[in-house]
């Protein structure tokens, strides 16, 4: 099938980053340690494929028809830094690093900015120039943001961050909030089964909170106009906005916002397909929150590529609702043209 595809979950990581990475090794015997060899080697070829922008990417998205990919760096990036210089120095690194990267292959990638968020200040102006200065097309935060250090975490219904908001809505950009591990003090349930902390489970019911937390502390009633994306099909949440809205009626302990959940998704939230490829999933996040505020994604390099385009190109749905997903609601959203 010859559909366009625009994917917006796209993870990199600087070349000299995973270069000290793979030197350290450390984490990668950890792994093997812990999951297996097969399990290292794998993670072990994903992040050289993160530092890639040329042959294995290209050669990917040729193959499977992804004419354009949106790339962000991957998690937990500036958000695990404590200190705050640093913090904006690497945030400026990372965004003009991968702004020469666009540069090389303008047609097939754009950006997402990575954003110092220790400071709404300077985060706020690190969006601004890579909005007008680099063309970044929005920005993407990985979840929380570490202050003090590892076990403290801000996160971004904060009043702190009023004024970062306020930018992102005067620029007309949207922002992508992607998951990490919750913090240590939330473990406790996870004791005794590390493997639902990750990818599997854990990276899902903490972004799902995140967003709530959101919503209900009345961001997008203080900025209408807001864009929030979320990925792998809104991490559970279109399934459960029905119960989560009653049992908030029934007892909503001293909240109180304009709208209902749908109605905040029908306005101002929408998800994308990364690493979630199943037809269950897509269709009930058509019922909940409307084909026209979902967009393809893939998740590279850690979900597969060609999973991802086969399963867009033959899940059951109309060819008009694919092909929003599949590119136009991404395109209309981001202002990316297809050649």
């Amino acid at each position: 099938m010859n559909l366009a595809k625009i994917a917006l979950e796209e993870a990199y990581k600087h070349p000299d980053d995973v270069r000290d990475y793979l030197a350290n090794g450390e984490q990668l015997r950890q792994l093997a340690a812990a999951s297996g060899p097969e399990a290292a080697e794998w993670y072990r070829d994903a992040t050289l494929r993160l530092a890639d922008f040329d042959e294995r990417r290209l050669a990917a998205m040729d193959e499977h028809g992804i004419d354009h990919a949106v790339l962000s760096l991957a998690a937990p990036g500036v958000q695990a830094i404590v200190d705050t210089g640093r913090a904006v120095t690497e945030a400026r690194r990372q965004n003009d690093f991968l702004a020469e990267q666009i540069a090389r292959h303008p047609t097939r990638f754009s950006g997402f900015a990575a954003l110092p968020m220790q400071d709404p200040e300077p985060a706020a102006a690190e969006l601004g120039r890579a909005v007008g200065e680099l063309g970044f097309k929005g920005a993407l935060i990985n979840g929380y943001t570490n202050v003090d250090d590892a076990e403290h975490g801000r996160y971004l219904d904060e009043p702190v961050y009023e004024q970062f908001w306020a930018a992102a809505v005067e620029l007309g950009v949207p922002v992508y909030l992607h998951p990490r591990p919750s913090l240590p003090a939330t473990h406790a349930p996870y004791a005794g089964h590390p493997q639902l902390r990750g990818t599997a489970w854990g990276f899902g019911t903490e972004a799902a909170t995140h967003v709530l937390r959101l919503i209900f502390s009345g961001l997008f009633d203080r900025h209408p106009g807001l864009r929030l994306i979320v990925g792998h099909l809104g991490e559970g949440l279109p399934a459960q906005l029905w119960r989560t809205q009653y049992n908030f009626n029934l007892n909503p302990i001293g909240k109180h916002i304009e709208k209902t959940l749908p109605e905040y998704f029908a306005d101002n939230i929408l998800v994308t397909t990364s690493g979630n490829f199943s037809d269950q999933a897509l269709i009930n996040a058509i019922l909940t929150v409307g084909a026209d505020n979902i967009m393809f994604s893939v998740d590279y390099p850690f979900a597969d590529t060609a999973t991802a385009a086969k399963w867009i190109e033959t899940t059951p749905i109309s060819e008009k609702d694919r092909r929003k997903i599949a590119n136009g609601n991404a395109g209309q959203l981001l202002g990316i043209k297809l050649s």
